[in-house]
């Protein structure tokens, strides 16, 4: 018992935790579907899943650690990725990596501008504005098309996908650990008024977090659209159901980030929700299954991660 005590409160121990609940997810499905699930070839096809989402996830992060939230995220994916594949047929590789990271980055910058400016709660400000990118995601498409040619599929498989996601992850890990930005989103997220009265320019980092979010969905469509190579326009608030995959990887992150290690906690939270999808298809459940999941481990997680206060007032 001593030494469980001793084992929690190691920097480590939630990165072991995630680790340990790998194996278990993998050894009850394995068991359960043993042809059709959890070779090395299919675990490697989770984890290109997974790194995806989780590149997302480490953007959102900087957004939800904060106490805010993005619901654009989806429609600037979209948008992104036929950016993408417009400029790539005009500049080659520079207009597929450049174009997404440059859209996201300057529509997370009219997130936060919008946000600050008109003072009203986050998630009404990116609902609103992503009806506006989806629009905008019609216009891409008509100009370029809504496929990638196959000499720009690169980042869509091994090596390249790895590649560009750990420095994606790197990128994160070091702005959270060394800069003054990762420090001032988790004070924000602490207690705003506290970081307010301590000189933080409160606006001002919540602007950056919204840049960050957007630029590193950037870098998600690169790589999502490489793995899918195609996307069509998503109207009617359809975008939505691009925004909790990425969002399970965030909570992951809060839920262990009291170890110190959250983008490993995105990282692998991530793959263990991408063997969760592939371990019920394997069974034989239909596909909207993973929504179920899905549903189920957002519920799970904000219970866990949430402190409840007997008595507060719930909204």
């Amino acid at each position: 018992m001593e030494l469980f005590k001793k084992a929690r409160q190691s920097q480590w121990y939630g990165v072991v935790f995630l680790l340990v609940v790998t194996i278990l997810v993998w050894a009850l499905f394995k068991i359960a579907c043993p042809g059709t699930f959890g070779s090395p070839e299919q675990m490697l096809t989770y984890l290109q899943t997974g790194i995806i989402y989780a590149v997302g996830g480490c953007g959102l992060y900087f957004i939800v650690v904060m106490g805010l939230w993005d619901f654009s995220i989806g429609a600037v994916l979209v948008l992104s990725c036929l950016l993408s594949i417009g400029c790539s047929q005009t500049m080659g590789v520079f207009g597929l990596i450049v174009a997404p990271i440059l859209c996201g980055a300057l529509l997370g910058a009219a997130n936060g501008l919008a946000y600050i400016k008109l003072r009203i709660p986050s998630l009404i400000v990116t609902v609103g504005l992503s009806l506006i990118y989806e629009s905008l995601s019609v216009f891409a498409s008509n100009w370029a098309g809504t496929r990638l040619d196959d000499a720009y599929k690169m980042f869509g498989s091994y090596p390249w996908n790895l590649i560009l996601a750990v420095l994606a992850f790197a990128l994160c890990a070091f702005i959270l650990k060394y800069t003054k930005l990762g420090t001032y989103v988790n004070a924000i997220g602490a207690n705003e008024a506290t970081a307010k009265n301590m000189g933080v320019d409160v606006d001002k980092y919540k602007f950056l977090a919204f840049v960050l979010c957007s630029l590193f969905v950037g870098i998600m469509a690169i790589l999502y659209i490489g793995y899918g190579t195609a996307q069509t326009p998503m109207t009617g608030m359809l975008s939505q159901s691009l925004n909790f995959k990425p969002l399970m990887g965030t909570f992951f992150g809060l839920a262990l980030k009291k170890y110190g290690h959250p983008v490993a906690a995105i990282i692998i939270g991530e793959f263990i929700i991408s063997m969760m999808f592939a371990g019920f298809v394997a069974l034989g459940m239909p596909v909207t299954i993973n929504n179920v999941v899905t549903g189920a481990t957002l519920l799970a997680i904000v219970c866990i991660t949430t402190k409840r206060v007997k008595g507060a007032v719930v909204k």
